[in-house]
């Protein structure tokens, strides 16, 4: 059970418009220091607040969420579940909703409380859906993104400071693993709003591009600008009680399945009304499900995202500069390509210790290479593939294809190119050959990595 139901959170609740930066004073993963003004100026105006969508916007959002899961009320694992979400507007209606196509990209790294093992898991969805100007969804079963639905939805009337009012929503957790669910398993709630006033955000936006390890000669490039703006601040509570009307029919004559779930939710959000979207979020969080067999699972924690833009890397103009570089730069087996996530540089006949995902000392000068280039986009996440030539077991290169990727990403990592929290990795084995198999130097091109800058 305990990578079959995985707390995405509210973190989802930040599918609205785009073009808003993130800021928060308790983290912040990425070179940036924001400051906030806690005082909450109880005296402003009356606003209406809706989201503000265009056709074309997109953006990206990342999540983090630390929990403890409890099982029959005994710590089994601490978890850290890091979401990351693309985010792109197709289209805007007239009546203020519009329609989202949305990626999500997830991965959790978790430590079990009794043997300490550790281990690593990453999951994939795609959601269509469509969200009106006051922020409720309209969303089909076949989607099990996002899990928070219908927070925060705006009442149609102005609102001051010290206003309450409640609104539904509802959770739609993916219990496909634990209990074959096929569809969201959905859980309804009321939430309760308060407007607690305005605060004077002040941003300062830092970036840095260095590098730890003394091989890489790279100078630094320091730019700050420092600016104000006002957020409208609101608390946001909901409590879950939810008794399944499931009969032993709907899941199976000996199945467990999650009888009744309760818990609870306490966010605070701070909006953006010119940018009529949430600039960031906090929230702690309780839920505990038991199950038709008297299994309890219980998941504490807090969460908390940002929202960035991110340059369009994918085009044939940055292809070219980018090949340039890496003939320039004297980097040898790489080619650089368009991909559907984004510019790919792909590492071939890549070197490790035999047998083993650590890296020789040749192809850390080549990463080392490669990390300068990677430098010029600052504001992209990005993702790591191993790929292995067709030897040995499926799990083998498998799980070779995983470490080795996860390798390259530590190191970049080292370099100082990214945070742990911008990099992600994938395993395909050798699933995806770009060459025979039948030859040591098609075997070669396939024992790959890609470093894919991500624009999506």
């Amino acid at each position: 059970m305990k990578k079959n139901l995985v707390l995405f959170s509210a973190a989802m609740l930040f599918l609205l418009s785009s073009n808003f930066v993130f800021a928060q004073t308790e983290y912040s993963p990425k070179a940036n220091s924001f400051q906030e003004d806690e005082n909450y100026d109880t005296c402003a105006k009356p606003q209406t607040f809706t989201f503000k969508y265009k056709t074309g916007d997109s953006y990206r959002i990342l999540s983090t969420v630390n929990e403890t899961v409890f099982v029959n009320m005994a710590v089994d694992h601490q978890a850290e579940i890091v979401n990351r979400i693309s985010v792109k507007v197709t289209k805007s209606n007239d009546d203020g909703s519009a329609e989202h196509d949305v990626s999500f990209m997830t991965t959790e790294n978790s430590v079990g409380a009794k043997t300490g093992t550790k281990f690593k898991w990453g999951d994939e969805y795609r959601s269509i859906f469509t969200r009106d100007a006051q922020g409720a969804y309209t969303i089909s079963d076949e989607y099990f993104m996002p899990v928070v639905r219908d927070v925060p939805v705006f009442p149609k009337k102005e609102i001051a400071p010290g206003d309450t009012w409640t609104a539904n929503g509802e959770e739609a957790h993916d219990l496909r693993r634990g209990f074959g669910l096929e569809k969201p398993y959905k859980i309804p709630f009321t939430a309760t709003y308060t407007y607690l006033g305005t605060v004077a955000k002040k941003t300062t936006d830092k970036k840095e591009l260095s590098y730890a390890a003394s091989s890489v000669s790279n100078p630094s490039d320091k730019t700050k600008t420092t600016s104000e703006k006002t957020l409208y601040v609101f608390k946001v509570k909901y409590s879950l009680y939810y008794d399944s009307p499931a009969t032993s029919g709907t899941y199976g004559s000996y199945s467990d399945y999650p009888a009744s779930t309760m818990g609870f939710s306490d966010q605070t959000i701070y909006w953006d009304n010119d940018k009529g979207a949430i600039d960031h979020y906090h929230e702690n969080f309780r839920i505990l499900i038991e199950t038709s067999y008297g299994n309890l699972f219980e998941f504490r924690g807090t969460a908390h995202a940002e929202v960035t833009e991110f340059v369009q890397t994918n085009t044939d103009e940055n292809v070219a500069k980018v090949q340039d570089q890496v003939k320039n730069l004297g980097i040898d087996d790489v080619t650089v390509k368009q991909s559907d996530k984004g510019l790919t540089l792909s590492i071939e006949n890549i070197k490790f210790k035999a047998d083993s995902s650590e890296l020789l000392d040749s192809e850390k000068e080549k990463i080392q290479k490669i990390a300068k280039i990677l430098s010029s986009y600052p504001d992209n996440d990005i993702l790591v593939n191993g790929h292995t030539a067709l030897a040995g077991t499926e799990k083998v290169r498998q799980l070779l294809s995983e470490e080795r990727a996860q390798s390259v990403a530590d190191y970049l990592i080292e370099l100082g190119v990214k945070d742990k929290y911008h990099i992600f990795t994938q395993g395909f084995g050798a699933t995806q050959p770009i060459a025979s198999n039948s030859t040591e130097s098609g075997k070669a091109k396939n024992r790959r990595v890609e470093i894919i800058i991500m624009d999506k």
